[in-house]
């Protein structure tokens, strides 16, 4: 990717070296939260179970505005591109783009979705409007995912951005009234709707990042191999050596590809409406 001329977002809330105290989680919840990582739980459940174990508190306060270091600034500038594309796509709706924070931490984090955990992997809390991020999940999307590049670490954020655009346009509360009243099956047909229409989100956010020239070649190559890595059938497989299809909660790697793709393709909204259709 080409960010030299990308401004950098100061929506940044740097976390890292904060350092946590309390009583931890334990080899327990750090089980509990690797398997939610790898089957796609929804964050906040483990996290708030995770709080009320063992609560936490940060030891100091958070440095707020663009980081100096080089992995920093990648991130502040990849969401200062999200700011931008959403900014001008939601403005000639008639809408105000109301952008979201970043927060880099290290380990374990707290959120108003409860505590949050590395080894989970990146998740935005709706309650808050943050995004959430450990940045050594790019080393294992490089090393165990085996999805280099800096356009698939670019990828993530703006999936995560996605689930913020979801926010602001009310998809969320389609989750939010199914929980409590539906089946868990019910819940995570409706979850890997909102996942995949988030890869759509990411793929329009990419149609736009480069018309900005901001795309060098190979950097879709990138991001696909992202989406394929991530997919509820790759991660089962490798987890627990069968696939469950009525357990997905993001969606199989095809789907995920299929939905960034037409994002990627379009550059319209409208093209991600995952809710409108029988057949992810």
């Amino acid at each position: 990717m080409e960010l030299d001329n990308q401004r950098a977002s100061s929506n940044v809330e740097d976390r890292r070296g904060m350092g946590m105290v309390g009583g931890g989680l334990g080899i327990g919840g750090i089980a509990i939260a690797l398997i939610a990582y790898f089957l796609g739980v929804d964050p906040g459940t483990v996290t708030s179970v995770a709080e009320q174990v063992a609560p936490q508190r940060e030891t100091r306060e958070a440095a707020r505005g663009t980081p100096a270091d080089e992995m920093g600034q990648f991130v502040s500038k990849v969401l200062g591109s999200t700011e931008d594309v959403w900014g001008r796509i939601l403005e000639r709706s008639g809408s105000q783009y109301r952008p979201p924070t970043l927060v880099l931490y290290d380990g374990q984090v707290r959120s108003a979705c409860g505590m949050g955990q590395s080894a989970m992997g990146p998740f935005y809390c709706p309650s808050d409007e943050k995004l959430y991020i450990d940045l050594s999940f790019y080393r294992d999307l490089q090393t165990r995912f085996h999805a280099p590049g800096d356009f698939a670490q670019a990828y993530v954020i703006a999936h995560e951005v996605g689930h913020h655009v979801q926010k602001l346009t009310g998809s969320f509360r389609r989750l939010e009234a199914a929980r409590g009243r539906a089946s868990q099956a019910d819940v995570n047909r409706i979850s890997v709707r909102m996942e995949l229409q988030a890869d759509c989100y990411a793929g329009v956010w990419g149609y736009h990042a480069g018309t900005m020239k901001q795309l060098d070649p190979g950097d879709i190559a990138e991001a696909l191999a992202a989406a394929t890595a991530i997919g509820d059938d790759r991660l089962q497989k490798q987890t627990q050596g069968r696939v469950v299809p009525e357990s997905f909660t993001h969606g199989s790697s095809e789907q995920r590809v299929r939905w960034f793709k037409r994002g990627m393709n379009s550059g319209q909204p409208k093209d991600c409406d995952t809710f409108a259709t029988s057949a992810l």
